[in-house]
């Protein structure tokens, strides 16, 4: 059964309609197929009006969705003869990170992902998609592999954030992320990153210092989530955050694709299928390998040193102020 938001619940009702109408009609004779219709391309209206003004929570609230399609699943539907690799050689694998080789369009690539997970016993044993120090090590890992055969790079990136706790610390979290940044941004073959969902701070970041960040229309990517955001600002004396606040914080980090675009952070929007990616993940993922085919076939003719020197100045020319003319 399809989870609605709050804010779909006008178009369940329909849809619910729709659903028990074709019920009733199933089997009996009765012909009731124009009413059917008349009330689909109202739901279809009417989804579309109500996508058209999401506000920023809104889109965190989708990006968030548990139906929305994750690295497997854009895995399955975009490539063949995928290899999952498994570890950092240091400590242990890390499984809220995914990793390894596929064919995409017949060429052979490295593909790494967040997997926040399906249901409850899979997302614990994901850890809900916030990687400890092992899962970007492995990242790296799988990453150098792929620079030492001259094959590209592909990451999705979903994840709330790096894993905060004690052994994550304790095992060098700051330092793997760090690590990562580091080496990504002189990776010596092309490297394209998507952010499929939830792009949060460092965590995101370590798989996303790419020569293309290209973001879905639904997504959001942002230093910190906004409930974080409004506990700073507004939590005093242990009073609760009101949704008002979440809501005010999310318009003040201008974390959505539209934002993020304006602001020159990403290269690219991605459309979403009306509804989110999670309506139609097959037409999302089709979208989706059309445009990173098409940056990667302008990436991989450039040399070497044209990759890693555009990917600095991109990276470098992030957050410029330009001074106007003194009166």
């Amino acid at each position: 059964m399809y989870y609605y938001l709050d804010f779909e619940k006008p178009v369940a009702e329909l849809e619910n309609k729709i659903e028990e109408l074709k019920r009733i009609a199933d089997g009996r004779d009765m012909n009731i197929t124009s009413e059917i219709k008349r009330l689909e391309k109202k739901a279809k209206e009417l989804r579309a009006d109500i996508f058209s003004k999401l506000t920023p929570w809104q889109k965190i609230l989708i990006a968030r969705h548990s139906e929305r399609p994750q690295t497997l699943d854009y895995i399955g539907l975009m490539m063949e003869d995928f290899v999952e690799l498994h570890g950092d050689r240091r400590f242990s694998d890390d499984p809220s990170i995914v990793g390894g080789f596929a064919k995409f369009g017949g060429m052979p690539v490295a593909v790494i992902g967040h997997q926040k997970g399906r249901g409850t016993k899979d997302r614990i044993w994901r850890n809900f998609g916030q990687p400890h120090p092992e899962g970007y090590r492995k990242a790296l890992r799988i990453m150098k592999l792929a620079e030492k055969f001259l094959m590209p790079v592909i990451t999705f990136i979903d994840t709330a954030g790096a894993y905060p706790g004690i052994g994550a610390e304790e095992r060098g979290q700051a330092e793997a992320i760090a690590k990562n940044l580091l080496e990504m941004s002189v990776l010596k073959t092309p490297v394209v990153s998507v952010i499929t969902g939830e792009g949060g701070s460092g965590g995101a970041l370590a798989l996303a210092v790419t020569d293309k960040v290209l973001i879905l229309e639904h997504s959001v990517y942002s230093v910190i989530s906004p409930e974080g955001c409004a506990a700073i600002l507004w939590k005093k004396n242990g009073s609760e955050i009101t949704q008002e606040e979440y809501e005010k914080s999310s318009e003040a980090l201008k974390l959505t694709a539209q934002d993020l675009f304006e602001l020159e952070v990403i290269d690219e929007i991605i459309p979403e299928p009306v509804g989110g990616a999670h309506r139609d993940p097959k037409e999302t993922a089709m979208t989706l390998a059309k445009v990173i085919k098409k940056h990667l076939a302008e990436l991989i003719k450039k040399t070497v040193e044209e990759l890693v020197e555009e990917r600095y100045r991109k990276f470098r020319l992030m957050g410029k102020v330009e001074e106007g003319e003194e009166e």
